[in-house]
């Protein structure tokens, strides 16, 4: 009554089964591939972003150490400004300048900067607003392009005069 061994319908069903696990498999590991691929640009431009929050809150320190303002000097960059570390030169005492969509530079000791260096994919721009007179309002956004896409990574953090 029964016979032994696959029908075509089986067979069929069978196959479309293995079909459909094969190319799942084959498309998490392109999607996996294609994401790790950029994970070290994304570590690289996390740390960017998190260099143009601390230069901005330096400023602020620097300011109440010399008797200013916290705020001082933050207005140039309710549009955007660029801004690196640099100890022992002129952009010490003036660290801001107008955004100017300039890539950044990796020195041989890997320290980015815009003067010096091997030029990168990556642009950061810092962005400052006043909220309130002892409130500012910090955005750093960090731009690159990898393989063939662009990104942006982008961190907002609130900063008080709590002198």
């Amino acid at each position: 009554m029964f016979s032994k061994g696959f029908t075509l319908v089986e067979t069929i069903i069978a196959g479309a089964i293995l079909t459909t696990a094969i190319v799942g498999v084959a498309v998490a590991r392109f999607s996996f591939t294609a994401t790790s691929s950029i994970i070290p640009s994304r570590l690289i431009a996390a740390y960017l972003t998190q260099e143009g929050m601390e230069i901005v809150r330096n400023i602020r320190d620097t300011n109440w150490l010399q008797g200013r303002g916290f705020a001082e000097g933050f207005i140039l960059c309710s549009r955007g400004c660029e801004a690196d570390y640099k100890t022992g030169t002129i952009e010490q005492e003036t660290p801001l300048r107008p955004y100017g969509e300039n890539f950044l530079n990796i020195d041989s000791n890997n320290f980015y900067s815009y003067s010096s260096g091997a030029p990168t994919e990556y642009k950061r721009k810092i962005t400052i607003e006043q909220i309130l007179a002892d409130t500012i309002r910090v955005v750093v956004n960090v731009y690159w392009t990898a393989r063939g896409r662009s990104y942006e990574l982008e961190a907002e953090e609130y900063l008080y005069n709590w002198r």
